[in-house]
C-alpha cells in the first residue's frame, strides 16, 4: 500500500516535504527549505532517503519554502524531473539564483566577522547551494499547465489545480493506481484567499480519499482587505507627519506585486499621501517581470484595471543595483521602502533596519506571515533592543501589521476550501501550521468530517 512520510511543514510553517511512495517508485511533493531559527539546521541534515532513489519532485509553488532545497537535493544525487506550472517554473529560477547567491554572501560575511571575533560558525564555512548547483536546477523542470494530466511514473498521474495563492501556484491532485484501485491523494499546496484582485479563488476539489491541507492560519481570520487599505491610508500618513520613513519588508512573489497594485490604486484615490516608493529588491523587481508576462495566470479584472501598466505608477523607482539601494539613505524626508526578505531573515531590508528602528519617526510596517524565531516575529514582539547583524540596536520605530493583504487563506476559508468535497475524505492531515494552529484547525475539522484527522509529526509516515 501506498504510503507518506512528513519530512517538513508537519507542526511548522516552513520545508514543505512530503514523500510518497508505491511500489513503482518515490516522488517528493515539494523540495523547501526551512526558514525557523530553531529548525534550520535541518536543511543540513542529510536527506532521509538517498536523493538518487526519489522519481520526480513535484512542486505547488515557487516560495522559498516549496523549493529552495532543490540544488542540495540535486547535489546529493537526485537525478529525475521537476514538475511545475510554467510561472512556477520561471519564478523557481529566480528564487533558487538569489536564495544561491544570499548564502554565498552569508558565508562570506560570516567568515570576516567570526575572523574579527574569534568565533567560530556550527557549520563549516560552506553555503547550503552554491549558484552554480542552482543553474544545474534549471534543465530539470518539466513543465505542465493547469487542468491537464501529468504521468509521474507508472502507476502515478497528477493533476495542477489554481490554489489562488501566488502566480502559477497549485493544488496538486494525484491519482495512484496500485494493486488493482485507485487512490486520490489532494496536497493543498499553499491556498490563496477568495475575491482577491490578482488571482483567482482556489479551484474546488470535489473528491479524495486523503487530503493534506495547509493550516497556516487555521486558528484565526484575516482583516477585511478594505480594513487594511484605510490602516495604510493612516500609517502612510502619520509618517509623513512624522518625517519618517515606511519600511515594508516584503516577500518577493506576490505580496511585493500586490503591494504596488494597491499603492497604484490607493494614489489614483488621493487616499495615501504621494511619496517615493522604492522597490529595492531585485528578485521582485524580476518576479514582477514574470507577473507581466503571464498575465492569463491573473485575475482577469487585474489586467483590465491596470490599464497596460500593472505594478507601476509615477513615484515608484526600481533598485536593482547596490549602489542604488545604498543611495536611499541619502533621501530627505518621507519614503516607502518595500525590501525583502520578508521576514526580516536576510536581504536589504536588514540594512533599512539598520538605519531606521532606532528612528521613533519611522514606522515598520509588515503584511506578511512571521514565522517562530525569524526576525521579523522578534520585531513584532516590539522588545527594547532587536539584534541586526550580530549588533544590539534599539528599536523606537512604530511597528505595524496588517493581515489584510496575506496570500493565506484564513480559517474561515479554509474551511470553505474543505467544504467543496462533496463526500467526506477518508482522511485528512493537517500541514503547514504552527503547533497551535494546527491543533485548532484539526479540532475545526474534526466538527465537520467524520473522517480520520490528525496533524502528523516530522518524520511521520501514514498510510494512503
Amino acid at each position: 500500500m501506498a504510503g507518506i512520510t512528513f519530512l517538513g511543514a508537519a507542526r511548522n510553517v516552513t520545508g514543505s516535504r512530503f514523500l510518497v511512495e508505491s511500489k513503482n517508485g518515490r516522488v517528493l511533493v515539494d523540495c523547501g527549505l526551512y526558514q525557523e531559527r530553531d529548525l534550520v539546521d535541518r536543511n543540513w541534515e542529510p536527506f532521509p532517503v538517498p536523493p538518487g532513489s526519489i522519481d520526480a519532485v513535484l512542486l505547488t509553488h515557487a516560495h522559498l519554502d516549496h523549493c529552495g532545497y532543490l540544488p542540495r537535493l540535486l547535489k546529493d544525487g537526485f537525478s529525475g524531473p521537476v514538475i511545475c506550472t510554467e510561472p512556477t517554473e520561471a519564478i523557481a529560477r529566480i528564487v533558487l539564483l538569489d536564495s544561491a547567491r544570499i548564502q554565498e554572501e552569508d558565508v562570506a560575511y560570516k567568515q570576516r566577522r567570526h575572523r574579527q571575533q574569534g568565533r567560530k560558525s556550527p557549520h563549516s564555512y560552506e553555503p547550503l547551494y552554491t549558484v552554480t548547483d542552482a543553474e544545474a536546477v534549471f534543465p530539470r523542470f518539466k513543465a505542465c499547465s493547469y487542468d491537464s494530466p501529468v504521468p509521474v511514473i507508472e502507476g502515478i498521474t497528477v493533476f495542477f489545480r489554481d490554489a489562488g495563492h501566488i502566480l502559477g501556484s497549485a493544488i496538486i491532485e494525484m491519482k495512484i493506481r496500485e494493486d488493482g484501485r485507485e487512490r486520490t491523494v489532494v496536497f493543498s499546496g499553499d491556498l490563496g484567499r477568495y475575491g482577491t484582485i490578482l488571482l483567482s479563488d482556489p479551484s474546488v476539489i470535489e473528491r479524495a480519499d486523503c487530503v493534506l491541507v495547509e493550516a497556516t492560519y487555521g486558528d484565526r481570520e484575516h482583516e477585511a482587505t478594505d480594513q487594511a487599505l484605510n490602516t495604510i491610508s493612516e500609517i502612510f500618513e502619520a509618517t509623513r507627519r512624522a518625517g519618517g520613513n515606511i519600511l515594508i519588508p516584503s516577500f518577493a512573489i506576490e505580496r511585493a506585486q500586490e503591494i504596488l497594485y494597491h499603492m497604484d490604486q490607493l494614489l489614483n484615490q488621493d487616499r495615501i499621501p504621494h511619496l517615493v516608493t522604492f522597490l529595492d529588491s531585485p528578485m521582485a523587481i524580476k518576479v514582477t517581470e514574470v507577473y507581466r508576462r503571464f498575465t492569463q495566470y491573473l485575475n482577469p479584472l487585474a489586467v483590465e484595471n491596470g490599464d497596460g501598466s500593472l505594478f507601476d505608477f509615477p513615484l515608484l523607482q526600481l533598485t536593482r543595483s547596490a549602489e542604488e539601494s545604498k543611495a536611499i539613505n541619502h533621501i530627505k524626508g518621507s519614503a516607502v521602502i518595500i525590501a525583502g526578505s520578508g521576514m526580516c531573515t536576510g536581504g536589504r531590508i536588514k540594512h533599512h533596519l539598520i538605519r531606521n528602528i532606532s528612528r521613533p519617526e519611522s514606522c515598520i510596517l509588515f503584511v506578511g506571515y512571521q514565522a517562530v524565531g525569524t526576525l521579523g516575529r522578534h520585531i513584532l514582539r516590539r522588545p527594547p533592543e532587536v539584534r541586526i547583524f550580530g549588533s544590539p540596536r534599539l528599536l523606537k520605530a512604530r511597528v505595524e501589521q496588517i493581515n489584510g493583504l496575506s496570500a493565506h487563506a484564513g480559517r474561515s476559508e479554509l474551511l470553505r476550501w474543505m467544504d467543496g468535497f462533496t463526500q467526506p475524505p477518508e482522511k485528512i492531515f493537517v500541514i503547514h501550521g504552527e503547533e497551535k494552529a494546527a491543533e485548532a484547525f484539526v479540532a475545526e475539522l474534526e466538527e465537520r468530517f467524520p473522517s480520520e484527522i490528525k496533524a502528523p509529526a516530522f518524520g511521520e509516515t501514514c498510510s494512503l
